[in-house]
């Protein structure tokens, strides 16, 4: 079995999450509220180990006794003098935990897959034994390694990736849990309006089912109406299903805990009262309380300091309906804010601009606040560019949201220095020059006017619906409209898994179709030749992401593992449709191995791209709007696949994706120091013991086995 693809690459690139200056212009106050808001979102973040894979929280608390004791340099010296580790072997230990640090447990966030040491278990194990951690607990140390020790290096069939049954590993779900399961469950939450964001799922050797709440209280002294126990029925079978809470208690305490903290330095009182039901909902369970909470985050406009803390994106669960927890703390950068304020000033001309009826809009577009951001801290698996939330539906359809880009995580990660593959020699250097400024304009668009439109067709629980269905017609029939989202139907519940690539791929229409605007470049400072060039590259990029997104497809099980690069690889087969991307097999003269090269028709972006999709676009809204799961799938599938009848060469060119693949980026990230009444940044090198030491920093003192 080729592991290549499991293990992090030794040239993983390290970068500065760098939010000094900003950080350095906060009041005392504002420094005092960012810092208990990371604290809490940090502690939350160490939740995202027990979501990922069983054996995360051990190999955590394996690394933080490690390097507790010793520094990442003082680890490194006794690898090389006393375990005669190699400088490549040096390095592949440091990426592997660093990596595991960055990603929150040992599956990539990015990709789903398992990612194991580079080096030999027992020289991994040898170099355990020769810390001062070791010396001074070898029976704690030893059990640690004992426990995790196969399971870390372990690459079976059921483990390679995160999935569900057959499909690989879910910590949402036990082990006996398989998609009819998941399903069946479904059902039974949405009978009851309960959510299932804030929720994990266990199945007993008898055949009960467990929805199992997260919330710091473990018993039922402040009570919930869902928990309980409940018959369900479901076809001719009745199933025995409980509802119950207290999962990750003793991580959900210190997120309260650090909440109140952070309490007492709010500006207002929405950030008072939004931190007030967080803690309700963190505390209960109560995921209704964090809904309340989020509508006094959106009606906090402009705040120097932003935060957003929860379970909140359905990426990883296999099921597509439950939340991972992230927690993030930003400072908001005045200059770029600036840009987006003229956009969300000319969202309301811009969305007559999408190829759908007014009819399938929001009847009113709920002006979101949309500000760039430099990131202080962000806790979970991965650290996006650009965030609309929250992700509930009834709060974005009728009362709004937000948008946030984070600046600094653009200028870090999305430049473009080496060699690209897969592009020509004449696209290399315009790419290098406007990626990053032509991905600032699309993660614009794609969170403000992606997400951030489009209408839901839903029954209320008075039997009303929200449209006019005698007037309304179905643009892709020109009949009446026949389907909607009756009560207590969601767009998570209703597509399922399919739900995040499917949001993800409209909402990327949405940038590519309205970047063809010159007002909109306008808005971010690119005139002239310039936005000719920042709207080439923007198309050109999201066909080579295209590309690329193959490295997140396992041809064994047909599968996807990220949602993002599945919507990208859809919107490069509706783009070769039409006939203005082309794809060139070729042998790379300086190595003799495969190669390709992505094209894109410059002249026919605006014409024949804008028209495909354009069409696609509609029909894509279409289905969301219907909650037309059916038809959606059928479309979806048209363009999703891989090999077969219907895209025979892909399987070729994800050979040659793996083999070019290139590391993605990590970032070692800034800690405050509450000390003295004041609050101070703390930074670290840019390496991969910078990150390893930064999280040591972050929970010194703690005994994390307690914890987790």
């Amino acid at each position: 079995m080729d592991i290549s693809q499991h293990i992090l690459e030794k040239e993983t690139e390290v970068c500065h999450l760098d939010c000094v200056t900003a950080f350095n212009a906060l009041t005392k106050k504002e420094k005092l509220y960012s810092h208990y808001l990371a604290r809490a979102s940090w502690y939350g973040g160490l939740i995202v180990l027990h979501q990922t894979s069983p054996e995360s929280p051990t190999i955590f608390c394996l690394l933080m006794k490690i390097f507790s004791k010793q520094n990442s340099d003082q680890i490194a010296k006794i690898a090389v003098e006393e375990c005669e580790f190699t400088q490549e072997e040096l390095t592949a230990f440091n990426v592997y935990f660093a990596g595991f640090l960055a990603n929150m447990g040992n599956y990539k966030g990015f990709g789903d897959t398992k990612f194991i040491p580079g080096i030999p278990q027992e020289k991994f194990m040898r170099l355990i034994m020769s810390t001062q951690a070791y010396r001074d607990d070898p029976q704690v140390v030893a059990k640690l390694m004992e426990t995790c020790a196969e399971p870390t290096y372990s690459l079976n069939e059921g483990n390679k990736q995160l999935g569900l049954g057959k499909d690989g590993i879910s910590s949402y779900f036990s082990d006996n849990c398989n998609k009819t399961d998941a399903e069946l469950i479904q059902k039974f939450l949405d009978s009851k309006s309960i959510s299932a964001y804030n929720t994990r799922l266990f199945k007993d050797g008898n055949g009960v089912y467990n929805v199992r709440l997260a919330s710091a209280l473990t018993d039922v002294s402040e009570s919930l109406a869902c928990l309980g126990e409940y018959k369900f029925a479901d076809g001719d079978k009745t199933y025995d299903i409980k509802v119950t809470r207290g999962d990750y208690s003793n991580l959900m305490k210190l997120v309260v805990e650090n909440l109140e903290k952070a309490k007492e330095y709010a500006s207002n009182d929405n950030e008072a009262n939004m931190i007030t039901e967080y803690i309700a909902s963190f505390t209960t369970g109560d995921l209704n309380a964090h809904k309340n909470g989020s509508r006094y985050w959106i009606r906090d406009k402009g705040p120097i300091v932003e935060s957003y803390i929860g379970f909140i994106e359905t990426y990883r669960d296999p099921f597509g309906t439950r939340g991972e927890f992230e927690g993030f703390v930003a400072m908001v950068n005045k200059e770029m804010s600036k840009k987006f304020t003229d956009l969300v000033d000319s969202s309301d001309q811009l969305l007559k601009l999408l190829p759908w009826p007014k009819d399938y809009e929001k009847d009113e577009f709920l002006r979101p606040d949309f500000t760039s951001l430099d990131v202080l801290a962000f806790a979970g698996s991965g650290i996006p560019a650009g965030i609309n939330i929250p992700n509930y539906d009834e709060i974005r359809q009728s009362e709004g949201f937000k948008n946030v880009s984070l600046g600094n995580v653009l200028s870090a990660a999305y430049s473009a220095g080496k060699k690209v593959w897969f592009l020509s020699d004449g696209d290399q250097q315009l790419f290098k020059d406007y990626k990053s400024k032509s991905f600032e304009v699309q993660v614009g668009l794609h969170e403000l006017l992606g997400h951030g439109s489009g209408k839901l067709f839903q029954k209320s629980k008075d039997g009303l619906l929200n449209f006019n269905s005698d007037s309304v017609q179905n643009p892709l029939t020109g009949k009446a409209v026949e389907k909607w989202y009756d009560v207590g139907e969601t767009w998570d519940g209703k597509f399922g898994a399919l739900s995040s690539s499917y949001e993800e791929c409209r909402a990327e229409c949405v940038g590519l179709y309205l970047c063809l605007d010159f007002d909109v470049l306008k808005i971010f400072g690119h005139e002239g030749k310039v936005a000719e060039d920042i709207i080439y590259v923007n198309w050109l990029n999201m066909v080579w992401a295209g590309v690329q997104g193959l490295l997140y497809y396992t041809p064994e099980n047909q599968t996807w593992r990220q949602a993002h690069m599945q919507a990208r690889y859809v919107i490069l087969r509706v783009l070769m449709e039409a006939g203005i991307v082309t794809i060139e097999h070729l042998t790379c003269a300086d190595d003799g191995k495969a190669d390709a090269v992505v094209s894109i028709d410059r002249s026919s972006i605006a014409t024949i791209g804008k028209k495909a999709i354009g069409d696609f676009l509609l029909k894509l809204q279409v289905h969301k709007s219907h909650g037309d799961a059916e038809g959606g799938q059928e479309l979806w599938q048209k363009y999703a696949t891989v090999g077969s009848d219907v895209a025979p060469d892909m399987l070729r060119l994800r050979q040659t994706v793996v083999l070019r693949r290139q590391p993605r980026k990590i970032f070692v990230q800034d800690n405050t120091v509450h000390r003295d009444d004041s609050v101070e940044l703390v930074t670290y090198p840019v390496t991969h013991g910078g990150v390893i030491d930064s999280f040591v920093a972050r929970f010194h003192g703690e005994d994390i086995s307690k914890l987790l």
